[in-house]
C-alpha cells in the first residue's frame, strides 16, 4: 500500500475501474494523492503488478463485513450421543431410533455407543447387529460416516447427516 510498494512500474486502476495504463509507481501514488484516495497493489505477482486507487479504510471495512456475513451462513455441526447396552429392550431402542433421526434432522452427527458390561465385551458382534440395525432405520436422514470400531469397553459408530437439497 502506498510507500511500501517496491515494483518500478505497475499497471494502475483507478476508483471507477477504468485502465490507467501502465506507470512509475511515484506517478501513480501522485494521482492516488490528489484524489485523497489510497494507491493499494492488489495483484503483486502480475508482471506488471496491478495497483488500483481507493480508501483502504472502506475496503478494509467492507472485507470484514462481508467476512462476518459469510460467518453468519455457516452451520456449526454439534455432535450428539445416542448411549446403548446389548441388552436393550425393543421399544427402548426405538427411542433411541428417534432421538437419533431427530439429531441428523437438526443438521448434527450422531455418535452410537454401545457400552459393554462385563463379560458382555466377548459378544461384541451383538453390539455391531445393534449399531447396523441403528443406521439402517435411520438411513433416510443420515449415513455412516465411521463404521462401528471397539474402543475399550465401547464400540462406537458415527452417522452423519444427508445433505438437504435446496
Amino acid at each position: 500500500m502506498n510507500e511500501a510498494i517496491r515494483a518500478r512500474e505497475i499497471r494502475l486502476i483507478d476508483e471507477n475501474g477504468e485502465q490507467l495504463g501502465i506507470m512509475v509507481v511515484r506517478e501513480g501514488l501522485r494521482i492516488a494523492a490528489e484524489r485523497g484516495l489510497d494507491l493499494v497493489e492488489v495483484a503483486p505477482t502480475a508482471r506488471p503488478p496491478v495497483c488500483r486507487i481507493l480508501d483502504y479504510g472502506k475496503y478494509k471495512y467492507e472485507q470484514a463485513k462481508r467476512d462476518r456475513e459469510a460467518r453468519k451462513k455457516q452451520k456449526i455441526m454439534d455432535i450428539k450421543e445416542v448411549r446403548m447396552t446389548p441388552k436393550i429392550e425393543g421399544h427402548d431402542f426405538q427411542v433411541k431410533v428417534r432421538n437419533a433421526q431427530k439429531f441428523l434432522q437438526d443438521g448434527d452427527k450422531v455418535k452410537a455407543t454401545v457400552r459393554f458390561r462385563g463379560r458382555e465385551i466377548v459378544h461384541a458382534d451383538i453390539g455391531r447387529a445393534l449399531l447396523l440395525d441403528l443406521a439402517d432405520e435411520v438411513k433416510d436422514y443420515g449415513t455412516i460416516e465411521r463404521e462401528p470400531r471397539v474402543e475399550g469397553r465401547h464400540m462406537i459408530m458415527v452417522l452423519t447427516p444427508k445433505q438437504q437439497q435446496g
